[in-house]
């Protein structure tokens, strides 16, 4: 299995016969080289977005339509997305568990909101989420933007995740203490891997509070744009 950062919360991940683009925001990311798009998009299978908001929804459209793939989240926005632009949906909900080039994906709960940005102000975008990815031996627990939550202890319970890639960027999400208390009571993980940071001085420019917080023999991997991280 391979994950791969696209900058801010976007990643790559290479798992059983899937390839599964997770919020890819490429264009207007300032983290993202534009020059090396396509090598982002090789073999991808499925797009995944876990809101509405433009960081993270905002090239999900154009990469379905480009790649000719399936656009995979939340049963109210990817329901309306291929009635208006013609590309292929598959929406589900909080609880829900699809298939996906042998990979099992299960939609897990986030605590933060969804909208689409149009004409007259905000659109309702359907309810944010995490994701639970499981495929090769391992399960990857995706979190979307999200603050802590109780609802973590059960899914930590049920999902038994080895792999974390968190939000932590704080502002808009948790924030790198935050992310480690979460880590620390609800999972037990073996790597941690923090986005939604770096992509702006607003939020967070390093990981050393993360790292610092989480519990002893637990990897921090800070990602770097590109850069495969295999397990």
């Amino acid at each position: 299995m391979k994950i791969t950062w696209l900058g801010h919360s976007g990643f790559r991940i290479e798992i059983e016969q899937a390839v599964l683009l997770i919020d890819p925001w490429l264009s207007g990311n300032p983290m993202f080289p534009a020059a090396r798009r396509a090598e982002a998009l090789a073999g991808a299978t499925h797009v995944l977005v876990t809101h509405g908001h433009g960081d993270h929804a905002g090239d999900a459209l154009t990469i379905a339509r480009e790649c000719r793939i399936a656009l995979v989240g939340s049963y109210d926005l990817v329901n309306f997305w291929p009635t208006k632009h013609e590309i292929e949906g598959i929406g589900f909900n909080r609880g829900g568990t699809v298939g996906l080039g042998g990979a099992r994906v299960t939609m897990v709960a986030a605590s933060h909101s969804s909208s689409l940005q149009g004409p007259d102000g905000p659109i309702y975008a359907g309810h944010e989420a995490g994701y639970m990815i499981a495929g090769d031996g391992h399960t990857v627990y995706v979190s979307g933007d999200t603050d802590i939550m109780a609802d973590m202890g059960w899914m930590g319970e049920v999902h038994a995740p080895d792999i974390g890639i968190l939000s932590s960027g704080g502002h808009f999400t948790m924030d790198m203490e935050r992310a480690a208390y979460a880590a620390r009571k609800y999972f037990a993980f073996r790597t941690v891997i923090p986005c939604h940071y770096r992509t702006f001085p607003l939020l967070a420019q390093n990981a050393d509070v993360l790292k610092a917080g989480l519990p002893p023999g637990v990897r921090l991997i800070e990602p770097e744009v590109l850069v495969p991280i295999t397990f």
